[in-house]
């Protein structure tokens, strides 16, 4: 083989060498690539068909909405999806940037707007609270390329990479909002990815809660993919909190982390892991399953082409699965939403039927439709048609025999299975051509009218469910179910999981043992006929907010990038379904710390010689804790480079999963609280960790050394020059205050009122940034889009305070030109995080 690579390899550099020509490369000047200008100069370039027949047919018969309304739905839908977003309420700039909405966009886009035959150019949307989320009747498209819109898009821009805000479509807003988190809550968000949703949920138990504290909650982020984990982390990192673990998992074979005590620890974890939880059960769970996603047709026209009824019929098993795992991991009197961004009832109302066939009495679908007033929603429908390679099914009696590994009895209303042999004896009336030896000869099924179906009704109060569709208030297409656990489940008896490990319930009848173990420890396959293959994309509609940034994941292929629900792109291929050979046929093995492949392990932080530095460094009052809730991601105490810190909540999830033999596959956890300076002069300093600028915030108030407090003209020089000599200050006594700090990093706080006093108040205004303190000047250690997003909030502050506004103040607005020129470019050197 090694032979064969390097001929290989020659054979490629005399090509190379040759000049062969790349018949796949055209020149950039190729008119056909330039999809900016598309029109009749332009060939290669070919607009959506945004029509579909089979879409057509299905969504009529299925009656989703009334027939009169069928043209302005299907209107509504062919046209782009205006843009969304929602502000970030746990922002300390959270109230300024709704005031610049009001005060300022609202205005100067309302001329755009007359011209576009819109009405506004943006609001709020009226059922979100507090004015918090924002809708545009601009698409994206028309933000990014239009340049009247270049200052709003630049705006959304920053902020969206700073956290302030948020892009996300108006119906994935919703799901949380039903949700009912409060800060002291457990959550999972089951299918996080991109993390939109997740960023809202911390954004909720954040709510109330004091600089310097952390909520008693926290919320744990799954996805199965590892590339969209990495967007995931990505989107979270902007919220800087110590209250999220974000684990790589498939949904239905998520970890049930049960500590046994019985088994004996190591001597170390008897001393030192002191969980007080014992399992981990979450009080609120989100269940945002991977779907078809014809509900994102606005944002992703390509769908148009690609859809069939066979994406939905493909995804229901898995999507059963899923919300059954989540409702075994939610606690009893805990809720749960199952959403998802499709319109088919096969995956939507049949899913929640399903569930609510095996769990008995033990978990009910509540009404939360009057929850929010203002948003329109319609009923879920009690009954409903499948659809299989052209046929239509009214119910599984219909079903050949051939195709019954692939058309479920749960993908009806009923949910009713039946006995083969009274179909066969039915067929033979019917005069169906059957082997009569064994009756399993495939059987040629009449293509049936719709209308000429006796349609069955679910018995179960599926009009709890809401449907969102397009044409109600200018959005997406979304499904929403709300569910409380009233009891334990049932469980499942050995004989009811065949050989495949799927459920084998013919009559779906519940079980009398109530018990959630025997959803905790099942790994159980899924349906692998006609299941698209396991890259069951979310697609990271959200992610392109920052339209410029590297660091975005590569997305798999298959994966739409303009999407933000789980849309699933290929029909045909079939899902993986290999188990995990730990845990297959056996009880599950102690994982040792650390050994996730291609995964860094979770260590607690015990090197008392650094944290007593740190402490001492920073006059840090001893009423933060930092012991216990330290960790890296390096097993080596001599090489750690970042530390990081975890809340009270997070601790105790952290050490059951230690007890319990590391299950959970951890891809990121804790804030980054210190980061070891590698610089020269931070080798030399007393001590060799700087606060992050992700973790100030929380230490900030127990900080009592190395701090110091700024006028607003000389902060802002700081930003805006990045390092300044002691003698340079417009503060004398600052710079000469500075000057006596401890060579290393410290910590300087905007001193907004007059007084002069020293210290202040820590509150939710209180605006502070890291600094190097050096031999002969003060460095700032912050971002460039940092000190650009500071800047800009506090010559607003400065222009509100004094009731002027930069056009009434020319000699302010080049100031405040100068200030953005500087933070944009880098002019000055500076000691960056």
């Amino acid at each position: 083989m090694g032979s064969r690579g390097r001929n290989r390899g020659r054979t490629q550099r005399k090509h190379f060498k040759d000049k062969r020509d790349d018949v796949w490369k055209r020149p950039k000047s190729d008119p056909s690539l330039d999809l900016n200008n598309p029109g009749t100069d332009n060939p290669a370039w070919q607009p959506f068909a945004v029509q579909n027949a089979a879409f057509d047919e299905y969504y009529k018969a299925q009656g989703i909405v009334a027939p009169e309304e069928w043209d302005v739905f299907l209107e509504i839908l062919r046209k782009p999806l205006p843009a969304a977003f929602r502000i970030n309420s746990s922002s300390q700039f959270c109230y300024d940037i709704r005031c610049q909405l009001e005060d300022d966009f609202m205005k100067s886009l309302q001329a755009e707007a007359i011209e576009g035959g819109e009405v506004e150019a943006i609001k709020p949307l009226p059922w979100y609270p507090e004015k918090l989320a924002w809708h545009s009747n601009f698409s994206r498209m028309q933000i990014r390329k239009n340049r009247t819109l270049e200052r709003f898009h630049e705006f959304l821009k920053l902020e969206n990479e700073i956290g302030n805000i948020t892009r996300q479509e108006a119906v994935s807003m919703v799901p949380p909002l039903f949700l009912d988190v409060r800060p002291e809550h457990y959550v999972l968000d089951l299918c996080a990815a991109p993390g939109s949703k997740t960023f809202q949920l911390l954004e909720i138990i954040y709510q109330s809660i004091k600089p310097g504290s952390l909520p008693a909650g926290m919320v744990v982020a799954n996805d199965p993919d590892v590339q969209r984990c990495n967007l995931l982390i990505h989107q979270t990192k902007r919220m800087c909190t110590a209250n999220l673990i974000v684990t790589n998992h498939d949904g239905q074979q998520f970890p049930g982390c049960r500590s046994n005590k019985s088994i004996p620890n190591t001597r170390e974890e008897k001393t030192e892991l002191k969980s007080s939880i014992n399992q981990l059960l979450f009080d609120r769970v989100l269940c945002d399953v991977p779907c078809s996603g014809d509900g994102t047709l606005r944002k992703a026209p390509d769908i148009w082409r690609k859809w069939n009824s066979g994406m939905g019929n493909g995804l229901h098993s898995l999507q059963v699965l899923i919300a059954m795992r989540g409702l075994a991991l939610l606690k009893v009197g805990g809720r749960m939403v199952y959403s998802t961004c499709s319109m088919n009832p096969v995956e939507d109302e049949a899913v929640v039927a399903e569930i609510l066939r095996r769990c008995g009495g033990s978990v009910e679908l509540v009404d939360v439709s009057n929850e929010l007033p203002e948003l329109v929603c319609r009923p879920g429908l009690k009954k409903w048609k499948v659809r299989d390679r052209g046929v239509w099914l009214a119910s599984y009696k219909d079903v050949p025999k051939f195709r019954r590994s692939v058309i479920l009895p749960s993908m009806f209303p009923s949910g009713r299975g039946f006995d083969d042999q009274n179909n066969v004896n039915q067929r033979h009336e019917n005069g169906d051509n059957i082997n009569s030896e064994d009756g399993s000869k495939q059987v040629d099924v009449p293509v049936a009218s719709c209308d000429d179906l006796v349609e069955e009704i679910s018995n179960f109060p599926l009009e709890c469910c809401m449907r969102i569709l397009p044409h109600d208030q200018n959005t997406g297409a979304f499904f929403i179910a709300v569910l409380q656990k009233l009891s334990s489940l049932p469980a499942i008896p050995e004989k009811s999981i065949n050989k495949q490990g799927k459920l084998d319930s013919p009559n779906n009848e519940p079980p009398e043992n109530l018990s959630n173990q025997a959803f905790e420890d099942n790994n159980l396959e899924i349906d692998s006929e006609d299941v698209p293959d396991g890259k069951l994309s979310e697609a990271a509609s959200e992610a392109d907010a920052s339209d410029d940034k590297p660091e975005k994941a590569a997305l798999e292929p298959g994966q739409c990038n303009e999407c933000e629900e789980h849309v699933l792109e290929q029909p045909q291929a079939p899902i993986s379904t290999e188990v995990d050979s730990r845990t297959a046929g056996t009880k599950r093995k102690k994982q040792m710390q650390g050994k996730w492949k291609g995964v860094d392990p979770v260590v607690f932080f015990k090197d008392e010689i650094i944290m007593n530095s740190i402490k001492t460094f920073y006059g840090i009052d001893e009423s933060f804790a930092l012991k216990g809730h330290l960790i890296t991601r390096n097993n080596d105490p001599n090489h750690v480079k970042r530390i990081y810190y975890v809340s009270k909540s997070v601790k105790e999830v952290l050490e059951l999963n230690l007890q319990v033999g590391q299950q959970l596959k951890i891809s990121s956890v804790g804030l980054k609280m210190f980061e070891r300076q590698t610089s020269r002069e931070g080798t030399s300093v007393p001590c060799l960790f700087r606060i992050s600028s992700e973790g100030l915030p929380v230490i900030l108030p127990y900080i009592t050394k190395q701090i110091l407090y700024s006028s607003p003209v000389d902060f802002k020089h700081l930003l805006q020059y990045k390092t300044i000599k002691f003698a340079e200050f417009v503060d004398s006594q600052f710079g000469e205050k500075a000057s006596n700090l401890m060579m290393g990093c410290c910590v300087i706080v905007l001193r907004q009122d007059k007084s002069g006093s020293d210290p202040i108040k820590v509150d939710s205004s209180t605006i502070a940034i890291g600094c190097w303190k050096g031999r002969a000047s003060l460095s700032v250690m912050v971002t460039a889009i940092d000190c650009q997003e500071l800047l800009e909030r506090l010559v607003k502050r400065m222009e509100m305070e004094e009731g002027t506004s930069v056009r009434e103040n020319n000699g302010k607005a080049d100031e405040l030109q100068d200030v953005r020129s500087s933070a944009s470019n880098g002019e000055a050197e500076s000691m960056t995080d």
